[in-house]
């Protein structure tokens, strides 16, 4: 005999993905039980793009109105020779994003994305969140759903829920012990962060050479560097491209930042601008591999950079977090009994692993287009220069266009 799904959600991670879930699950009426191992909410990371794909669904969870006050909505991309400064495309954003996709293309500083999702689940009565929680991977399966451990004040508890959802990032040590063929690898990237007051040295230099109010590129074939404005225009995000090593832990971590130095060496303006920004943040870009499962069928799944941490280079990690959750919250409210969870699971891992390969397949068509040298590169800039902004646009319709809710694009005009 059948049973009825029950409505309860268990979420592990409190970041964007676990937030978004939450809120999504909720918005769909299920009570959310979110297990964040940090004793505290503390603001970290730098900067992040959220296109339109992402945005519409924040506007639909309530959080955009949240975020926008903190949020830049840049006028364009600019891809600028980043030994010359000289621009070879300008791509608009702005009122022409909202108008071709719908939503806006905002800028902004991953700590308020995460403080705006925070605001709105704390203020939900069907998600409660325990701080302080750590799920310790010890999970049993039966026709009712899972049932999970975790240990909160020294005392081990458990939750239970149809399905489980794994939202704790690239360094998830629960996919370790639930999906161990999904490994993590570090890409053989780093990515150099620093975030910069407006009216700082490294501020005033940034705003020497380039617009800034908008996002923008600097293509080298030994690095890239792109820049924009965060916390409503009072700063700049730069992240600078390398080749290099891990430190020993192969997490972030402030270093000596003279190989992003002698990678920019050449380039005498951005050389400049690396001096004086000072101190860098160095993340070792890590990934997830792409072909292991995303669900147990009988109930858990992963969702963000737990199940598939790609290279930033199409700027659209936070957005398939967000995308991940609201699509799942969709599968899952759309089941009535437990018989049926595991076909839905199954279907949403399709649909989702098919999205996020498209995606990281354009992540390294830029990522090649912007480290292009010698023939390659003037074949690039040549193309640029050929090409109208109706034309680019038209190369990212299915990837802003798309809305997740109702798996087409979205309306263009």
């Amino acid at each position: 005999m059948d049973r009825r799904l029950s409505r309860q959600i268990v979420i592990a991670g409190g970041g964007i993905a676990g937030l978004t879930a939450a809120l999504a699950f909720a918005q769909r009426g299920f009570d959310v039980r979110l297990f964040e191992q940090a004793a505290r909410f503390e603001p970290f990371g730098a900067g992040l793009q959220l296109s339109p794909n992402a945005t519409r669904l924040l506007g639909r969870l309530g959080v955009l109105q949240l975020l926008r006050p903190k949020a830049v909505e840049p006028a364009a991309v600019l891809l600028r020779d980043a030994r010359t400064l000289k621009v070879l495309s300008r791509f608009p954003l702005g009122e022409f994003a909202e108008r071709r996709w719908g939503a806006p293309y905002l800028t902004a500083h991953r700590a308020d994305l995460h403080e705006a999702l925070l605001a709105k689940a704390s203020v939900e009565p069907a998600i409660e969140i325990s701080t302080g929680a750590r799920m310790t991977g010890d999970f049993t399966f039966a026709v009712q759903g899972a049932t999970v451990t975790y240990e909160r004040n020294g005392r081990r508890e458990i939750a239970e829920a149809p399905l489980v959802t794994l939202a704790d990032g690239v360094w998830s040590t629960l996919r370790e012990r639930m999906f161990p063929t999904s490994q993590r690898e570090f890409s053989g990237l780093l990515a150099w962060r620093a975030t910069a007051d407006g009216d700082s040295v490294a501020g005033r230099a940034f705003t020497a050479m380039s617009s800034v109010d908008c996002v923008t590129a600097f293509l080298d074939p030994y690095f890239h560097l792109v820049a924009y404005p965060v916390s409503g225009g009072r700063a700049f995000n730069f992240v600078a491209f390398t080749k290099g090593k891990a430190n020993a832990e192969g997490r972030s971590a402030e270093q000596d930042s003279s190989p992003l130095a002698a990678a920019t060496r050449h380039c005498p303006a951005l050389s400049g601008l690396v001096a004086q920004v000072g101190e860098w943040t160095a993340w070792p870009l890590n990934t997830v591999t792409q072909h292991g499962p995303w669900i147990r069928p009988e109930g858990a799944a992963m969702i963000g950079d737990a199940a598939h941490a790609m290279t930033p280079f199409a700027a659209q990690g936070a957005a398939m977090a967000i995308e991940d959750a609201v699509a799942l919250a969709g599968m899952v409210a759309d089941t009535t009994t437990t018989q049926d969870l595991p076909a839905r699971l199954r279907q949403w891992e399709q649909v989702r692993k098919a999205r996020v390969a498209q995606v990281a397949r354009r992540g390294a068509l830029n990522k090649l287009a912007w480290n292009a040298a010698g023939p390659l590169a003037v074949g690039r800039d040549l193309l640029l220069r050929l090409r109208s902004p109706a034309s680019l646009a038209a190369d990212l319709d299915w990837l802003y266009g798309y809305d997740v809710q109702s798996g087409m694009s979205g309306s263009i005009t």
